[in-house]
């Protein structure tokens, strides 16, 4: 038992020490430091996408949406209040769940889904931009910064310890898939993402438990949205971005639907690669979608079920050798 447990940890703090040691390899560069923060917002996202659209098989496109709102949430309170951003957090959370559940009841009840409930979901995205332009009291065309540092209000005047946070972060969101996989509810979602007929027939109350799921990952990525804000120093009506939204689902698809280390893997290498071809090559328009439409052809061509099964049948080749190696 101990030997299972020890061999299910030891990849993962593996992992996780290899990227908290990241800014090390870096000189604690403030330019990489805040490029790696970046990579982890965009896996933080897609690996609590994980749970609406790898397990429940609904293809959320809202994640600007909750993370934008979780942005201007935490970011009016601290500008206009002096309120700590780690109350900020859980607020910006709890907004951003409270709109997903405006938007997933009615959506769930009259039972929309496939296309129909990622049109709906996207739609949100230009509904929320516009109307934070026109509503100038919270919003309007004018960016709004957060002004000087001040630590005790979670206002660090270095990108270091929001990479910290966000790697733990990613953790806990890592932890929380483990255990919603490997539960009931997952079980359920599960079910209900593979045919959501069958499901009901088998007496799950579907709806229920797809709100459940749209719930957690809109609160998760409103949190995040608190953390973001502070990477970029100032919040616009312009982060309710559309191509944020189609990046983290399509990072999901591509490390796989409901494998759990798929999405942050693969979040490494897309934008990753985004910034490097930016950082070579310069801003090209529409460069960033042709890097993804390529990828994600290749997937569907050559890996239907994503390349986080990949990931997994090699570190099982790995861990097979090192075994018959110490016979």
């Amino acid at each position: 038992m101990v030997k299972i447990l020890s061999e299910k940890i030891l990849l993962p703090a593996a992992l996780f020490l290899v990227v908290a040691l990241i800014p090390l390899f870096f000189g604690f560069n403030e330019y990489y430091t805040f490029t790696f923060s970046i990579i982890l917002v965009y896996a933080c996202a897609s690996s609590a996408w994980n749970i609406i659209g790898g397990m429940a098989g609904q293809l959320d496109l809202a994640a600007a949406s909750y993370v934008g709102l979780g942005m201007f949430m935490s970011g009016t309170l601290y500008t206009r209040f002096n309120i700590p951003f780690w109350i900020g957090m859980p607020l910006g959370g709890l907004v951003a769940a409270g709109f997903a559940l405006a938007i997933g009841y009615p959506t769930f009840r009259f039972k929309l889904r496939e296309f129909w409930y990622a049109l709906s979901s996207i739609a949100s995205v230009p509904i929320l931009r516009t109307l934070f332009l026109v509503w100038e009291d919270i919003g309007g065309p004018i960016e709004r910064w957060l002004g000087k540092p001040q630590p005790l209000l979670m206002r660090f005047g270095s990108f270091l310890p929001y990479f910290y946070i966000l790697v733990a972060m990613l953790a806990a969101i890592i932890y929380l898939n483990y255990r919603i996989k490997n539960s009931k509810t997952g079980y359920y979602l599960f079910a209900i993402g593979a045919d959501e007929e069958a499901a009901a027939s088998l007496g799950i109350d579907v709806r229920r438990y797809k709100l459940k799921a749209l719930l957690t990952y809109a609160f998760i990525l409103g949190m995040l949205g608190a953390i973001y804000v502070n990477l970029l120093g100032n919040y616009h009506p312009d982060h309710f971005d559309t191509f944020f939204a189609i990046t983290v689902a399509a990072i999901g698809i591509i490390g796989g639907l409901g494998v759990i280390y798929g999405a942050p893997i693969v979040a490494f290498i897309l934008v990753g690669l985004n910034e490097v071809a930016r950082f070579s090559v310069g801003t090209i328009g529409g460069l960033p979608w042709v890097i993804y439409g390529i990828i994600m052809l290749g997937v569907v061509l050559f890996r239907p079920k994503g390349v986080g099964p990949l990931f997994h049948e090699a570190y099982v080749k790995i861990k097979s050798s090192l075994r018959r190696k110490r016979k």
